[in-house]
């Protein structure tokens, strides 16, 4: 089956993937990474889960608009006041919900939560990557699985934000 002809999907974890890049010094453009994941991966569908703020409202518009389909998930206020939206049951479900849609699934997460969803899919024949957004800060149960892991700290110059 050539590349063009396949039916990609990217599960995306926006919380690791925006802290692990700030982590960096830069900030992402996300309508260059989406373009960038349909480039590069032949992504058909950017599945991107992030807790969900009504003051954000606009990102999550802008994300829309970008060609990312937003799973929302709850967030609480702990009583530090920090606000916690932890997207990774629901990255998992959805990766096997669209099981059967994708051909090969891209993760983008450098947390070792997801070892199980990887090595699964691994052993199905259905990862394409593992996308670790920060090659100096990501699980080390990932160290085994180096062949199927692409970092992203060399794409500052296609992907950051660059105000206008």
């Amino acid at each position: 089956m050539n590349k063009t002809m396949n039916k990609n999907h990217a599960f995306i974890d926006s919380q690791n993937l925006n802290l692990s890049i700030r982590e960096q010094g830069w900030i992402l453009d996300f309508c260059k990474f989406r373009k960038y994941l349909e480039d590069k991966y032949n992504i058909e569908k950017a599945f991107i889960f992030i807790g969900y703020i009504p003051e954000n409202q606009a990102l999550y518009t802008n994300l829309q608009k970008d060609g990312y389909i937003v799973i929302f998930k709850p967030t609480l206020t702990l009583p530090s006041g920090k606000v916690k939206g932890n997207v990774d049951s629901e990255l998992v479900l959805h990766t096997m919900i669209e099981y059967q849609n994708y051909d090969k699934a891209l993760i983008v997460a450098g947390d070792g939560d997801y070892y199980c969803l990887v090595d699964f899919l691994i052993g199905k024949e259905k990862l394409l990557k593992l996308m670790i957004p920060n090659r100096d800060k990501f699980s080390s149960l990932y160290r085994n699985l180096m062949s199927h892991i692409v970092f992203m700290n060399n794409l500052k110059e296609k992907l950051q934000y660059v105000k206008k």
